[in-house]
């Protein structure tokens, strides 16, 4: 027996319902029916599909195409979907809505006016209260050190650490997310696992002071790894 689309969706329906991943059931159909098994993106596609409530496996019945597929309702449509998942891509409002490349496009552009595009990468996610804290405790020291004229500043020691990491957990391309017209830039704090890192710290002192805060770390750090960096300007 020849299977068609809806075959195939019915199997990736019942893989969904049973809990499979999308990579679990694309290597099953694989498996079972090689080359005429669906592409990994139509497996993914119809997953997102199914996770947003929808259980037909039919196409959409449509009683003649129109003119036109730009209307208030499916430009409503596509705004909830990128709000909902500001990674959606092309293909998966396509699945989802059953409009065209084409339609999507003058959709996102002309009457969302939205763009995608990547995360701008921060060092540190702060909440206003810490900002508020770390201007507060500025004027603090500038008070207490005569804006800077006092002989004491030599004994302040500042610094700061940070994981690198022997590879990208994620692309520029993986980070893209829609964004609207009115909305700011989106930014993302880099965080990930990797066997291979480094810790990378630097210091800003006068070099009795770094030379005493080094051996401070080196005798007090757990596990203190050989490759530690410590630098200082």
């Amino acid at each position: 027996m020849e299977l068609n689309r809806e075959h195939f969706r019915a199997i990736i329906f019942h893989n969904f319902r049973r809990g499979l991943s999308r990579q679990e059931c694309f290597d099953e159909l694989n498996s079972l029916y090689s080359d005429k098994a669906p592409s990994y993106s139509t497996v993914k596609n119809w997953y997102n599909v199914f996770n947003r409530g929808r259980c037909s496996i039919q196409d959409e019945s449509r009683a003649g195409r129109p003119k036109s597929v730009v209307v208030p309702e499916k430009i409503n449509a596509v705004r909830e979907l990128i709000k909902q998942d500001r990674h959606v891509t092309y293909r998966e409002i396509e699945a989802s809505l059953d409009i065209s490349m084409t339609s999507i496009n003058k959709i996102l552009h002309e009457h969302l006016s939205v763009k995608k595009i990547c995360s701008r990468w921060i060092p540190h996610n702060l909440t206003n209260a810490q900002k508020k804290a770390r201007v507060d405790w500025c004027k603090e020291m500038l008070e207490k050190y005569i804006q800077g004229t006092s002989k004491a500043v030599y004994n302040i020691y500042t610094g700061d650490e940070s994981w690198i990491y022997a590879y990208e957990p994620e692309t520029k391309q993986q980070s893209t997310v829609w964004v609207f017209q009115d909305e700011a830039k989106p930014t993302k704090v880099v965080r990930g696992r990797s066997t291979s890192k480094q810790m990378i710290a630097c210091s800003n002192a006068c070099k009795s002071v770094l030379i005493i805060m080094e051996n401070i770390l080196k005798n007090n750090k757990t596990n203190f790894d050989p490759t530690y960096l410590f630098f200082h300007y």
